[in-house]
């Protein structure tokens, strides 16, 4: 095996074989190939395959690195190189009777051990508005994540709900056994509970896996790092590969902590950093360099390479979100002019909802996209229910949407109730709608009468509000507590911005004209060519890919940092996310922003995002009208980045100040306000 194109640290870590090894990765500097290389490094010095264990996180990655390993050294049997949830899966096929379990045990997905939590919520007698099942699952499957057992978290709870989350999570674990079951979480807690029941399992599996390899280490959460250290404990000839500065997940369990605590694991490791940059321009590096060193919790890096210097990354502040996106696709026209093939382009921003203005001027502008991670905006079954409710309320015919939206949010209407109604509407030649004359399904009649009657004298703005109160649907995702929620919500209440923008934009405002609006924008969204085509996507969906030509939009103060994630460690995963975005491009990189932004229905004014402030003016194009610096701006003693205490709101952070006002964000449950300066209820955090 040829060992030539490794530059002098990445040789350095194929070659470390024995004892704990630890590499630093930054963006761009080869990790895979020195993970592939050193595996097969360690077959040709002589370590049998067998002894080997390779964890990734994506079953892509396993394949990827199963196929270099193949052009290295040829075919190799035996290996074990796979996922976690698979490694755990492998584990619990072999010992499955150790464990409790009989050969033909199942595994629920999410979905399934969602409806579990319901039957059980159901037969406890238990309101599912007052419990809502969706909330105890994710309960459930964050103290199964810190390997808290139910009688374990009986200990520590002490609120009703928790004491509820207690009784579920113990009928919940009883019928999975019952049922010969289990969940996703299972998977990787099960081999942790056989190893440390069986000391003995425990020992032939360290002696099997000599060498361990773990890739995105500063990804992995408590059970999984538990889980590897387990196995590495006799040995200690473990690697690990990882970039602290890429550590974005903390929000679905991942502990960057475990990549910067592990020389305290293993004070006997080697560490060896890979600095050098294969995939950016000088200019593109030495920016992401300015804004991660802000960081405090961090492994000090400075990535570098051999690339030239390439363009200045232009910055552009446009008046409003329309602007921000014409101006990108614009942008994006002038490459595509140039030559330049569609698939090299990519839009990046921090939340989902902020496709929607981008998508629509692709469109217009006939340009092919695909959106990454999520669906288009008028294809995602929030929007599409919204609009259901809509056309329901304009036309009481639709039996489409009717049939739709009965059930949602979930009122016990089920499948037999509807057939029923079917066959009702065929025998008298009705509508679904007005044949409904009883049960749980006149109370939704009802509600879309009431919702008819209103919208004769109300804006379609104040509309989808009053849709999303009075049908239960904002209440069900408020109650739901999870990640998901909040994006469908956000998603739902972005959809204001859209009616909103439609009644500036025209005087005589109806919502038959607004839903053949939406609709021609939606239909043209069924159709789309997704092959050579620009890439949407968020920043987090965006990791581990690279594009020449990257483009990240809303980089303004509150959207990105975002609003929630003001305090010291979210806001050092916030630049995290930001030097993951920067690093993303290879040749030419745009930072977007808008001076005024519609957000949840309501226009305000931002400030461009520290993040940008942070890189040297050398490493900038600004347009001339746009050079904006947010430190200097203060009135009457108040300053951005100030914290601040409301009466009502609470704990709020400073995020844009004008001549009177002050724009404040207050966290995910009030948003962003603007209040007077003076006002009686508002004060310093220092002195509150």
């Amino acid at each position: 095996m040829k060992l030539e194109g490794l530059n002098e640290k990445q040789l350095e870590a194929v070659k470390t074989t024995d004892g704990p090894l630890l590499v630093l990765a930054g963006a761009g500097s080869g990790k895979t190939k020195v993970l592939t290389t050193r595996i097969a490094y360690l077959i040709e010095s002589g370590v049998e395959p067998y002894n080997i264990l390779a964890i990734t996180f994506t079953n892509k990655a396993a394949k990827e690195m199963k196929e270099r390993i193949f052009k290295l050294v040829g075919e190799v049997k035996d290996i074990q190189i796979s996922t976690f949830h698979s490694f755990g899966l492998y584990l619990i096929k072999r010992h499955y009777n150790l464990l409790g379990y009989e050969r033909n045990f199942t595994i629920l997905d999410g979905d399934d051990s969602l409806v579990l939590v319901k039957n059980i919520v159901k037969e406890m007698g238990l309101n599912s508005d007052d419990y809502n099942p969706k909330a105890i699952r994710n309960k459930i499957s964050g103290a199964k994540n810190e390997l808290v057992d139910p009688f374990e978290y009986e200990k520590y709870a002490t609120t009703d709900f928790e004491e509820v989350v207690c009784k579920v999570y113990k009928k919940y674990e009883e019928r999975l056994k019952s049922n010969n079951s289990v969940d996703f979480d299972d998977l990787l807690i099960l081999p942790i509970k056989l190893f440390s029941t069986f000391k003995d399992i425990l020992k032939m599996y360290q002696e099997r896996f000599k060498y361990i390899l773990v890739d995105e280490y500063q990804d992995t959460n408590r059970v999984q790092y538990i889980l590897v250290n387990m196995l590495a404990a006799k040995y200690k000839n473990i690697c690990v590969v990882g970039d602290n500065d890429q550590a974005i997940y903390s929000w679905r369990g991942s502990d960057y902590r475990n990549i910067l605590n592990f020389e305290n694991d293993y004070p006997s490791l080697k560490s060896v950093m890979l600095e050098e940059n294969y995939r950016s321009t000088k200019t593109i590096l030495n920016a992401a360099n300015d804004v991660i060193k802000n960081n405090k919790i961090r492994k000090d890096k400075n990535l570098w390479t051999k690339s030239e210097e390439g363009p200045k990354i232009r910055y552009h502040r446009a008046s409003d979100e329309k602007d921000e996106s014409y101006y990108v696709v614009n942008e994006i026209k002038n490459l595509l002019y140039d030559g330049v093939k569609r698939e090299n382009i990519a839009v990046l921003y921090r939340t989902n909802a902020q496709s929607r203005n981008i998508e629509e001027a692709m469109l217009k502008e006939n340009i092919p996209y695909k959106v990454i991670g999520s669906f288009y905006f008028y294809n995602r079954k929030e929007i599409k229910d919204l609009i259901s409710y809509l056309k329901l309320i304009y036309n009481t015919n639709d039996d489409i949407s009717l049939v739709r939206i009965i059930n949602v949010p979930k009122r016990g209407i089920g499948d037999k109730t509807i057939s029923n109604l079917s066959d009702k509407s065929f025998k008298l030649n009705k509508s679904l709608y007005d044949v409904i004359d009883s049960g749980k399904e006149l109370t939704f009649k009802n509600t879309i009468e009431e919702l008819r009657e209103l919208s004769n004298n109300v804006s379609l703005t104040e509309l989808i509000d009053l849709i999303l109160d009075k049908s239960g649907i904002r209440k069900d995702l408020e109650s739901e507590k999870s990640v998901d929620a909040e994006i469908r919500l956000s998603n739902l209440e972005e959809f204001k911005s859209i009616t909103r923008t439609y009644e500036e934009a025209n005087d005589s405002v109806s919502l038959g004209d607004f839903l053949e609006e939406i609709s021609l924008v939606a239909d043209i969204n069924e159709h789309k060519n997704e092959t050579n085509v620009v890439t949407l996507m968020t920043i987090h969906s965006a990791k581990g890919l690279e594009f020449d030509y990257v483009f990240v939009i809303g980089m303004e103060e509150g959207l990105f940092p975002h609003l929630n994630s003001m305090e010291t460690e979210d806001l050092e995963e916030e630049r995290r996310l930001c030097y993951v975005a920067i690093t993303r491009a290879k040749k030419k990189l745009w930072l977007v922003n808008a001076k005024r932004r519609m957000i949840y229905g309501k226009t305000d004014s931002y400030l461009p995002s520290r993040f940008i402030n942070e890189i040297s003016d050398e490493y900038l194009e600004k347009d001339e009208v746009n050079k904006v610096k947010y430190e200097n701006t203060t009135t009457d003693d108040y300053k951005y980045g100030d914290k601040v205490n409301h009466k009502i709101f609470g704990l709020g952070v400073i995020v844009g100040i004008d001549e009177r006002d002050l724009t404040i964000a207050f966290g995910s449950k009030y948003g962003i306000k603007k209040i007077a300066k003076g006002h009686a209820s508002l004060r310093r955090e220092e002195d509150a």
